[in-house]
This record gives structure tokens, C-alpha cells and sequence, in this order.
């Protein structure tokens, strides 16, 4: 059985890399509804070197900001920081605690 959070021991690009992604259990790359199990399943891939920012960023269509604001969230708040509304709403008490 493969775990998610095995590292790759070659570098892979294009197909090569999706046969890898899948077979690792992560989200496909047309995956279109981000919930919070595939953007952890990302994340924890990215944390334990099984894939860069940059083929997380190329394979699953996302800009490296939003894949660090998750990777942020992640390991500030848990899965539950992963929630959209969650986000929303950890962004607004910081934004406050930044006018005080």
C-alpha cells in the first residue's frame, strides 16, 4: 500500500508525475473542488518533500501564494484552518488586530 507521505526518490515531470500523484493518493490534477482532505493531502505532500511548490503549483493549476496560505493555515489551524469560511474569517482577525 502507498502512502501519501512517502518522498519521491527521482525528480518526475509531466505524465510521469500525475501516474506518481495518483498512485500516492493525491487529488487529481483537474480537480476542480477543493476540500479540505485534497488541500491537506497537497500540503502534507509538499511539507514531506514528495512534491516542490512548483509542481504542486503546475500539476494542480494554483499560484504558489494560495498553496502557502494553505501550507500556513494548515499548520496554524489544523484541517479546520483549511475550511474556506475559515479562512475568511482567521484573514478579518487579523486584519483587526492589525488596525489596533
Amino acid at each position: 500500500m502507498h502512502s501519501p507521505y512517502r518522498a519521491m526518490k527521482t525528480p518526475l515531470s509531466g505524465d510521469s508525475l500525475v501516474e506518481t500523484l495518483l498512485k500516492e493518493g493525491l487529488p487529481p490534477p483537474n480537480t476542480g473542488r477543493w476540500v479540505i482532505r485534497r488541500k491537506a493531502a497537497v500540503v502534507i505532500a509538499v511539507n514531506t518533500g514528495t512534491i516542490t511548490v512548483e509542481q504542486a503549483c503546475q500539476v494542480y493549476q494554483l499560484t504558489e501564494e494560495e498553496l502557502l496560505s494553505w501550507k500556513h493555515a494548515f499548520e496554524t489551524y489544523g484541517f479546520p484552518g483549511l475550511r474556506t469560511t475559515r479562512i475568511q474569517q482567521y484573514r478579518r482577525l487579523r486584519s483587526r488586530r492589525a488596525r489596533h
